[in-house]
């Protein structure tokens, strides 16, 4: 009986850890003003009717919050996400302004890099040629090696988000933005790492007079660039952000430490270990006391070990993501790596 109740913890474990390391972006703010972001309804809507609803978000094939692997870096999915298709609305933002992007709960270790591409015409267009697209990195945060944290764990602590400052620099125009987390937990394989790009259209006004040279999305990573392919559990003394360089005027965010978010995991994880600790004890005492009363005995173990699954049955309710456990999204069709390590805030 104990053993079912380990394993139905087990299984709650799992679960929360493919809600929490899966993600997209669910809207914008740019310059105060909110935007909706792409939506899996969307891609039924599509499906079914051959348009989806409004959206500055880019439409994607995105069925299970899933990743694109290295392997697939030099095909179009790594651009705008699989099978990615340019969104139906612009949102407007200032040089020099800023742009919130609010994402689902994350907690996978790694960078958050933001690039943009600037279209030849509407962003919007059917025929917009993603692959010729040039990117330009605006923004970025890799790896604090004094504080020993990444920069999508400053993104969980900010409730899920990432503010970028536009350069005020950048000239005006149609603009689809590249706003990515790569995370780096299984990134000791190769092939390991897992890319989430999400792309947006946004037009900026008012801006200056750069216009600098981009690279095309199929040529921004390799498979073996070191910040894709190296082991991220020894000790890090040096973090390379993968992918060109940032543009004059962009920014390099300081990453901070972010005990709020991994003390909420640790907490969360120390109390679900007190749960089964304390099923598994009561259990043990009603075994010490089998001869005297076996019964009683049998249906606390049993309560016990239903309560935590029924714990289990919640909690994969509970997350879209666990529903398609194990498949994630991958242009290889890979599953998720999890490693237990101390920073990741999953395990």
């Amino acid at each position: 009986m104990v053993s079912n109740i380990k394993t139905a913890a087990a299984l709650i474990g799992a679960l929360a850890g493919l809600a929490l390391g899966h993600g997209h972006v669910t809207g914008i703010v740019a310059d105060g003003t909110y935007y909706g972001g792409f939506s899996l309804d969307y891609y039924y809507e599509k499906e079914n009717t051959g348009t989806f609803t409004e959206s500055v978000g880019w439409w994607a094939e995105d069925l299970d919050n899933g990743f694109i692997s290295p392997s697939a870096y030099n095909t179009s999915d790594i651009i705008c996400h699989l099978d990615g298709q340019p969104a139906n609305k612009t949102a407007t933002v200032s040089a020099g302004g800023s742009v919130e992007f609010q994402w689902t709960s994350w907690g996978h270790p790694g960078p958050v890099i933001t690039y943009v591409a600037l279209c030849p015409d509407e962003c919007t267009s059917p025929t917009l040629d993603k692959t010729a697209l040039e990117w330009v990195k605006i923004d970025e945060g890799g790896y604090s090696v004094a504080d020993e944290t990444w920069a999508a764990y400053d993104l969980a602590a900010n409730n899920n988000s990432w503010t970028v400052t536009v350069p005020s620099t950048l000239a005006s125009g149609n603009y689809v933005f590249r706003h990515e987390i790569i995370a780096v937990h299984g990134a000791e394989t190769l092939d390991g790492a897992q890319n989430y790009p999400q792309c947006v259209n946004i037009a900026v006004t008012g801006g200056g007079s750069a216009s600098p040279t981009g690279t095309l999305g199929e040529d921004l990573y390799h498979e073996t660039d070191p910040g894709i392919y190296f082991n991220p559990y020894t000790t890090i003394t040096n973090y390379t952000i993968p992918g060109p360089a940032l543009m004059a005027g962009g920014e390099e965010h300081t990453v901070t430490a972010t005990d709020g978010v991994e003390s909420a995991a640790a907490t969360s994880a120390a109390a679900s270990s007190t749960s089964v600790a304390a099923a598994a004890a009561a259990t043990t005492t009603s075994s010490s006391s089998v001869a005297a009363t076996t019964s009683a005995a049998t249906s606390a173990a049993t309560s016990a070990a239903e309560t935590v699954v029924a714990a289990a049955s919640a909690s994969a309710s509970a997350s879209s993501v666990a529903s398609a456990a194990p498949a994630v999204t991958s242009a290889a069709s890979s599953s998720c790596k999890r490693r237990r390590h101390a920073r990741d805030v999953i395990v």
